[in-house]
């Protein structure tokens, strides 16, 4: 289900892996004897209305699920060098960001979108 990048694409609004990343949620979080009945019903292509995952809706979701997806979160913001507020710092002062190279400007601004991010799903998972 997931991508050849393994990743889940999710921004500020909405989920864009949305499928995926249900049906991965769904599926780790099943008993074996659960995973075994799905396959044997072939039941990939069922989508309920109340599996349907959005930004706003993730506060709802089963708590297995969210404890999933938060650990999920706390693992990629590990993988960070830097934290949230190292990325603010840099971006508010206009000296130290003004000799930054247009790449690095626009890497710290990609870092930082994708920092808020999942703080925003840390709020929301927690």
């Amino acid at each position: 289900m997931v991508g050849e990048e393994g990743a889940f694409v999710i921004g500020r609004e909405e989920v864009l892996t949305e499928e995926e990343l249900t049906t991965t949620l769904k599926v780790l979080c099943m008993s074996a004897e659960e995973f075994r009945e799905l396959k044997e019903q072939d039941g990939w292509g069922d989508k309920r209305e109340e599996d349907s995952l959005t930004i706003t809706n993730i506060p709802r979701l089963k708590e297995s699920w969210r404890q999933l997806l938060r650990n999920s979160v706390l693992l990629t913001l590990q993988a960070y060098a830097t934290d949230l507020k190292a990325e603010q710092d840099l971006l508010g002062n206009k000296d130290i960001y003004s000799k930054l190279s247009w790449r690095e400007q626009q890497a710290l601004q990609v870092r930082y979108g994708q920092k808020m991010i999942l703080h925003q799903l840390l709020e929301l998972t927690g």
